[in-house]
C-alpha cells in the first residue's frame, strides 16, 4: 500500500513538472510568433513585445477568474473571454508562420491593432465582475455553492405543566367480624357504653361506634327497600256506537169473524 502512495506521488509531481515545462516552452514559442505578427502590422518593434502581452494576459486573467468563481453566474463571461483569446493567439500563430518577413493587408493590421482596446475594455469588466463578486463572497456565492437549507422558525413550546399531586387514596377498610359487630349492637342496646363495647372487643372506642352507627352485622340482612306501588294500567276506552232502538216487524192482524147468535127457527108440520 505505502508503495503504490509513493508511485502515485511520483506520477503526480513528474506530471506538475511537464505541464509546467510545457506551459513555459509554449509562452515562450506564442511569445516571440505574436510579437513578430505585432511587427508586420507595423507596430514598432520596441513596442511589439506589449501585443503578446496583452493577449496572453487576457487569457490567463479569464483562466484564473474561471477557478474562482467555478459555480458563479460570472463563469460564462470568462468562458467567453478564454475561447476568444485562445483563438486570438492560434490565427496569431498561424498567419505569423503563414506569411513570416511580409507585412500583413491593411483589414489584417487594422484587426491586429483592434486587439489591445478591446482587450483593454474586456479586462476591465472582468476586473469589474471580479470584485462584485468578492462583495458578496459571503452571502450570495455561499448560497449558489451550497443548496438552499429551508429553516422555519421554532414553534414555542407549551410551557410544562405541573405533574398532578398524588391523590391520597383512603385505606381499604379493614373486613368486619360480623360476630363482633352483632355484640357491639346487643351490647350498646343494653346500655353499654362505647369505651366499654371497645375493650370487651378488643377495639378502639371509634371502631365500636362505626360497628354500631354506620355498620350492621353481616349476617342480618338488609331490608329490601320498598318497591314502589306499580298501579294497574287504565284500560283504553271503549268507543261506543250510539243506541239505536230495535225495529220490530209489524204482524198483520186479521179481523175476527163476528159471530151472530142463530135465532131458533120454528119448523111446522101440523
Amino acid at each position: 500500500m505505502s508503495e503504490r502512495s509513493t508511485a502515485m506521488r511520483v506520477a503526480r509531481w513528474v506530471a506538475v513538472l511537464v505541464i509546467v515545462t510545457i506551459g513555459v516552452a509554449a509562452f515562450a514559442l506564442s511569445f516571440a510568433a505574436l510579437k513578430e505578427l505585432a511587427i508586420m502590422a507595423r507596430t514598432p518593434r520596441e513596442l511589439a513585445w506589449l501585443w503578446p502581452v496583452i493577449v496572453d494576459g487576457t487569457i490567463i486573467q479569464a483562466t484564473i477568474s474561471m477557478l474562482v468563481l467555478a459555480r458563479g453566474p460570472e463563469r460564462r463571461w470568462f468562458l467567453g473571454v478564454l475561447v476568444c483569446g485562445a483563438l486570438v493567439s492560434v490565427v496569431g500563430n498561424s498567419v505569423h508562420a503563414a506569411m513570416a518577413g511580409q507585412h500583413l493587408p491593411w483589414w489584417a493590421a487594422a484587426l491586429v491593432a483592434a486587439v489591445a482596446p478591446v482587450s483593454l475594455l474586456v479586462d476591465t469588466h472582468g476586473l469589474g465582475m471580479l470584485f462584485r463578486a468578492s462583495n458578496r463572497e459571503p452571502e450570495t456565492v455561499a448560497e449558489l455553492e451550497t443548496p438552499a437549507v429551508v429553516i422555519s422558525e421554532p414553534v414555542p413550546a407549551d410551557p410544562p405543566r405541573p405533574a398532578p399531586a398524588p391523590v391520597r387514596g383512603r385505606k381499604p377498610a379493614a373486613r368486619r367480624d360480623p360476630a363482633k359487630v352483632a355484640r357491639a349492637i346487643e351490647m350498646h342496646a343494653d346500655g353499654v357504653k362505647f369505651p366499654e363495647i371497645a375493650a370487651a372487643l378488643g377495639v378502639s372506642p371509634s371502631t365500636a361506634r362505626n360497628y354500631v352507627g354506620k355498620t350492621r352485622p353481616a349476617d342480618t340482612p338488609a331490608p329490601a327497600p320498598a318497591a314502589a306501588p306499580v298501579s294497574a294500567p287504565e284500560p283504553a276506552p271503549v268507543p261506543t256506537a250510539p243506541f239505536t232502538a230495535p225495529i220490530r216487524p209489524v204482524i198483520p192482524v186479521r179481523p175476527r169473524p163476528v159471530v151472530q147468535p142463530m135465532l131458533p127457527i120454528a119448523v111446522g108440520g101440523a
